[in-house]
């Protein structure tokens, strides 16, 4: 009988707990049906209290859902600046510059004969020592007024050539390394070409002004690699048609370029010129 009695209560206890939890639940229909018994269901707080959780559930739905089309979208615009810095493609195509050979036109005429050797006598300035004694006596009087006086003495083969003025002792002017255009070891970006297309593809950048206006073309540059491997002469051969920008990018990102594999010519370092097509090109 007690243990009847103790079930009882129990069973009562947890009603009324459970009762004045959903009493204390200001959402739950069972409260809102004895708050608004009798009362005007169609208009007032009793929608609201009714609907609160249906609200509650849009709420946090739609944030989701929001969260989720944001980060979308930031995932695609991402892709496409990705795809905006690819757009610069390079075509590496090596151009011969080698001027075509005319076969009607004469060969160049041989080298003029050396001048003809002159007839001199050497002649030794006196020199006072205290021996009497000379390795070589000076020449008579009479022959040094019948040649000329040079530093050694040398038979001549009768064609007198006049001394210059200047006792040939004059400034000569060097001459400049010729620039090669084909050599037997073509100058290397170090690397090779694919090391190359990487940099430029790295340090490019498509200027702005041709970008929006939708401006594409290919830029041929020519340069010179120096005996030492630098980059010089600059410049470009043919640009992209109403693009100014492509074209100073494209020789900026030359001149930017580090040292090259210098070319040879016969196993000596020689100037060559070199020429890259870069293609801009928008996706």
């Amino acid at each position: 009988m007690v243990l009847i009695l103790v079930v009882i209560l129990i069973i009562g206890g947890a009603s009324l707990l459970l009762s004045m939890e959903k009493w204390n639940n200001v959402s739950s229909d069972d409260r809102n049906v004895i708050v608004f018994e009798e009362r005007n269901h169609v208009y007032g707080a009793y929608q609201i209290r009714k609907d609160y959780n249906k609200t509650v559930s849009l709420i946090v739905g739609g944030m989701f859902v929001f969260s989720l089309a944001m980060f979308g979208l930031k995932l695609i615009l991402d892709h496409k600046s990705d795809d905006s810095a690819k757009n610069v493609k390079l075509d590496v195509t090596q151009i011969d510059l080698t001027p075509p050979v005319d076969k009607t036109e004469p060969p160049p005429p041989p080298p003029p004969p050396p001048p003809p050797m002159v007839e001199t006598i050497r002649f030794v300035p006196p020199v006072i020592k205290d021996e009497a004694q000379e390795d070589e006596p000076p020449p008579p009087q009479e022959k040094v007024a019948e040649t000329n006086v040079g530093t050694t003495t040398q038979e001549g083969n009768g064609d007198d050539v006049a001394v210059p003025s200047d006792g040939g002792n004059g400034p000569v002017e060097e001459k400049a390394p010729e620039i090669f255009t084909v050599v037997e070891q073509m100058p290397e970006f170090p690397g090779g070409a694919g090391e190359m297309m990487k940099y430029i593809q790295k340090n490019i950048h498509y200027p702005e002004i041709e970008k929006e206006a939708g401006i594409t073309g290919k830029c041929f540059v020519k340069f010179v690699v120096e005996q030492d491997g630098s980059i010089s002469n600059v410049e470009v051969l043919k640009g992209v048609a109403g693009g100014p920008g492509c074209d100073k990018e494209a020789v900026r990102v030359i001149k930017s370029m580090p040292k090259w594999n210098i070319g040879k010519q016969n196993g000596r370092p020689v100037r060559v010129y070199f020429n890259v097509p870069i293609s801009f090109r928008l996706q």
